[in-house]
C-alpha cells in the first residue's frame, strides 16, 4: 500500500471515528411525548413544547369531551407517552382523561388547577365550571402549568419551554385586548349571548355580556351536551325556554361546533329569534379553518358575536 492510500485510508477512519462518537450522545437526547386531552389544551402543549416535545391530542376537531368515550387506540397512545395534559374540572366526561393516566402510570397535568372556578348548577347541585379557557386570562394558567410540568420533565430544554411560554402569554395579552375593543362597539344593553349550552360564563364575566344574568352563559339546555340531541326535554320545559328567550331580549342565538345544533335552531325558530352563527366552544376548528389554533378561534368567535349582535347605524347617525 503506497502512502498515499495508507493516507487516504486513515482520514477515512478518523471522520469515520469521529461520526461513531458523535452518535451516543444523539441516541441520549431523548425526545418526549405528551398526549392532550381536548384540541386547546393540546394547542397550548404545543405552543410551549415547539419542537422540542411531541404532542398527540386525543379528540379529534368537533368532538365533545364531555360525552367521549376513550377507546383502544387511546390506550396505547397513553400508554407510550411519557406525560399527559388534561382540562380538568370534570370536563373530560367521567374522568376519562385522568383514569387513562393513572392505569398507565403517567403524570398528568392539570391545566386548571390554581385557578379559582365559577360554579354552576348542573341537575340541582353546583358544581364547577370547567370552561375556563374562554377567558384569555385563564389560558395564561394553562400555558404557566403546562411550561412548569414540561420544564421539569424535560430540564434539558426548560428554557426553550419557558422562552415560548412567555412568547404565548404575551400573544394572549393582545388578543384580550384586541377582544375588548372589538365588543366595545356593541352597546352594553345589546350585550346578550346565548348559546347551545352553559360554556361561556367565562367569557361572559370577562367580556361583561349577560349583564341581567350577573355576567353569566344564557344557555337554553343548561351545562349538558346531551340534550341538545333532543332527549330530556319535556313539552313544558320547552316553554318555558322558548319564552325565557323571548324575554332575554336576545338579538340572535348561536350554536356551537362541538354541539348538535337540531334543538336550539328549533327553540330560536318557535321563539322568533336569529341564528347568530357558529361558534367554537368546547373543540376547536379542522386543520387550516379559522378555528385551528385557539388564538384563531378566539378571534373567530369575536367576530361572529359582533357581526350578529352589533346594532347599525341610523341614517344620519
Amino acid at each position: 500500500m503506497n502512502s498515499r492510500r495508507l493516507l487516504s485510508l486513515l482520514c477515512f477512519l478518523w471522520i469515520a471515528a469521529l461520526i461513531v462518537a458523535a452518535l451516543p450522545c444523539r441516541a441520549l437526547a431523548k425526545t418526549y411525548v405528551a398526549v392532550a386531552s381536548t384540541t386547546q389544551v393540546a394547542d397550548f402543549a404545543r405552543q410551549v413544547a415547539g419542537d422540542d416535545m411531541v404532542i398527540h391530542c386525543i379528540l379529534a376537531p368537533g368532538a365533545d369531551p364531555h360525552t367521549y368515550v376513550p377507546t383502544p387506540g387511546d390506550v396505547a397512545l397513553v400508554t407510550g407517552a411519557d406525560i399527559t395534559v388534561q382540562n380538568g374540572l370534570h370536563l373530560e366526561g367521567n374522568n376519562w382523561m385522568a383514569k387513562l393516566a393513572k392505569d398507565a402510570g403517567k403524570p398528568l397535568v392539570v391545566c386548571t388547577e390554581g385557578m379559582t372556578p365559577l360554579s354552576m348548577e348542573y341537575e340541582g347541585r353546583n358544581v364547577k365550571d370547567p370552561h375556563a379557557w374562554f377567558d384569555p386570562a385563564n389560558a395564561a394558567v394553562y400555558v404557566k402549568n403546562i411550561e412548569r410540568a414540561f420544564s421539569e420533565l424535560d430540564p434539558a430544554h426548560a428554557d426553550n419551554y419557558r422562552a415560548r411560554a412567555r412568547l404565548y402569554l404575551s400573544e394572549l395579552r393582545v388578543l384580550d385586548g384586541w377582544m375588548r375593543a372589538q365588543f366595545s362597539q356593541i352597546p352594553p344593553e345589546e350585550r346578550v349571548l346565548v348559546t347551545s349550552h352553559d360554556a361561556f360564563n367565562y367569557f361572559c364575566r370577562a367580556f361583561r355580556f349577560n349583564p341581567r344574568n350577573d355576567y353569566l352563559s344564557l344557555a337554553p339546555v343548561g351545562w349538558s351536551t346531551g340534550s341538545e340531541v333532543g332527549g330530556g326535554m319535556t313539552p313544558s320545559s320547552r316553554l318555558r325556554v322558548v319564552n325565557s328567550l323571548k324575554e332575554s331580549g336576545a338579538r340572535a342565538v348561536f350554536v356551537e361546533t362541538s354541539v348538535n345544533p337540531k334543538l336550539l335552531r328549533q327553540i330560536a325558530a318557535e321563539a322568533g329569534v336569529a341564528i347568530g352563527g357558529l361558534l367554537y366552544s368546547d373543540s376547536m376548528g379542522e386543520e387550516d379553518s379559522a378555528g385551528e389554533t385557539y388564538l384563531g378561534m378566539m378571534r373567530e368567535n369575536t367576530l361572529t358575536i359582533v357581526r350578529a349582535l352589533l346594532v347599525p347605524a341610523k341614517d344620519g347617525q
